[in-house]
């Protein structure tokens, strides 16, 4: 840890200034990171598998699967790289609360993905239903967002 001490010098802050600066993410954030980057890798590879062995013209457990597959795949890419812009925007600080709001956007974006493949694959998708859905999706998230 870095230490101020009373009587230094402003070469000494300055110095201490730059070091902190250039601290990288600490451990426990950079594990999360990672795992949920291995996740979304290994989610991305199941959607592959799914897309070069099923056609959705199969029936609704292939388009369900595909919808889930790639929700899933997209929150998980998603999260880690909304928590990283939450620290960059923050001048490196991880606040409390950071990886809850990064999961949650990373969710809805998740869910709103599924539910374009749900539609799609019912043929219920119209541009009308897809802009209520996103929509729906900022409204809620602005009112948790508003409300913490």
């Amino acid at each position: 840890g870095l230490l101020i001490q009373r009587g230094m010098t402003e070469a000494h802050l300055s110095r201490l200034a730059a070091k902190v600066s250039w601290l990288p993410v600490n451990p426990g954030d950079r594990v999360a990171n990672v795992t949920l980057f291995a996740f979304a890798a290994t989610a991305w590879a199941a959607l592959g598998f799914l897309f070069v062995n099923h056609y959705p013209s199969e029936g609704p457990p292939a388009v369900l699967a595909g919808a889930l597959l790639l929700g899933g795949a997209l929150a998980l890419t998603l999260a880690p790289l909304f928590w990283l812009a939450s620290f960059v925007r923050s001048n490196r600080i991880a606040y409390r609360g950071d990886w809850w709001r990064a999961a949650r956007r990373a969710g809805l974006a998740g869910l709103v993905a599924t539910l374009f493949v749900l539609m799609r694959g019912q043929g219920a998708f119209s541009v009308p239903l897809a802009l209520f859905v996103v929509a729906m999706a900022v409204l809620v998230e602005l009112t948790l967002s508003l409300r913490g």
